[in-house]
């Protein structure tokens, strides 16, 4: 049963849903009006809703039965970048855009919602929890934080997300790390301001940060165990006012993504360690602040294999299931709610696609069938009525 026929039926009206979405698109702890679209939908759906959780949180029960409850996760935000596809649904509002598919996402998980409401076959209680701020503002922390698990009690937690340069219809799943932890940093290197002509009358830390940015790169190239999996990357690098001028005082920001929570707690100490090493050399100082971000998400054994199950029956066949993708560096906030309850993260095709944060990415329509499919299964195998 690769799709689900009833949510076949109301396909259109998921495509006309997801398209309204992509061009009201919303960031970060700002998402009034798809949530209020998300609650609207919901309740028209006879499914109880509860607001406000972490601001702009959705959250929507539905109980069939005495069974258990799992969790259901959507995210809802979008980016703060301009859109420049030629969409006939492009984003309407300036320098904002679904360019990750959180509008696909939200609109994937209200289809199951719709088809679960009206079918009603399973035994337990399913929270279909809508998202906001996924895009490096944390909300999935705060709705943790803001008591999610309390005031919805859930003994599993689910999210997914797209996949551009997957076929759409399939899938991709694994036990352990999907996706990587993120922190970020600062460095203030100061020296001494001069004329740029006389160097000698300073120090100068433009030079103390370019031997930096070099040095740190030998944290992932000979720190480490090369089977481990690290990115460390300078990103800015601002140095200087005007062209005559050596500046007293520079700063290097950055980013490390990591996989495990061991070695990421040495890097704060490896960092400071070059960055006094070499400022002492040349007689500037230096000093980090380091970001703790979103910790990595991590799949449990038992829900990452009955996932497993549930694409392969969506899609058609195990061939369609991959059962051992490459971690992604990138981050993904769903991680906080998988440190409080065991569950499972998995990947959807969105076909040949541009990539997510290009700002001409679009969801695939397509695509809203087999996640939508995706989800109902889930809840109907893992909740199933007793023969």
């Amino acid at each position: 049963m690769p799709i689900i026929n009833r949510i076949s039926d109301f396909h259109e009206e998921l495509t006309a849903w997801r398209r309204d979405l992509h061009a009201h698109p919303e960031i970060a702890f700002e998402e009034h009006r798809t949530s209020a679209i998300v609650a609207e939908r919901l309740k028209e759906m006879g499914i109880e809703v509860h607001q406000g959780l972490a601001g702009t949180g959705v959250v929507g029960t539905l109980r069939s039965g005495s069974g258990p409850a799992i969790g259901l996760r959507a995210d809802m935000d979008a980016l703060p970048m301009a859109e420049t596809g030629d969409l006939p649904h492009r984003s309407t509002n300036e320098n904002k855009m679904h360019a990750c598919g959180h509008d696909g996402h939200t609109t994937m998980l209200l289809g199951a919602a719709k088809y679960l409401a009206e079918t009603k076959n399973f035994d337990g209680t399913v929270h279909f929890i809508f998202q906001p701020a996924e895009e490096g503002h944390g909300g999935g922390q705060v709705m943790v934080q803001d008591g999610l698990f309390d005031l919805f009690p859930a003994e599993e937690v689910y999210g997914m997300h797209n996949m551009p340069g997957m076929a759409v219809g399939e899938f991709a799943v694994r036990p352990g790390p999907m996706m990587a932890g993120r922190d970020n940093f600062e460095i203030r290197i100061r020296g001494k301001g001069s004329h740029a002509a006389m160097p000698h009358w300073g120090v100068d830390p433009v030079i103390v940060g370019a031997n930096v940015v070099m040095a740190m790169q030998t944290i992932t190239s000979r720190n480490i165990d090369p089977q481990q999996a690290l990115v460390v990357s300078i990103t800015q690098f601002q140095a200087g006012d005007t062209f005559n001028v050596i500046p007293h005082e520079i700063t290097l920001k950055g980013t490390c993504r990591v996989f495990d929570p061991e070695l990421r707690e040495t890097l704060p100490g490896r960092i400071t360690h070059i960055i006094e090493g070499i400022a002492g050399t040349y007689g500037a100082t230096a000093e980090l602040e380091y970001f703790h971000g979103y910790p990595a998400t991590v799949n449990t054994v038992e829900q990452s294999a009955f996932c497993a199950e549930v694409a392969e029956e969506v899609a058609g066949g195990a061939d369609k299931v991959n059962l051992n993708p490459v971690p992604s560096m990138g981050a993904e906030d769903f991680s906080y709610m998988l440190l409080e309850r065991p569950g499972c993260y998995i990947w959807t095709g969105n076909g040949e696609s541009a990539g997510l944060h290009h700002p001409e990415y679009d969801f695939n329509d397509q695509a809203l069938l087999h996640g939508a499919s995706y989800w109902s299964r889930l809840v109907e195998r893992r909740l199933a009525k007793s023969a």
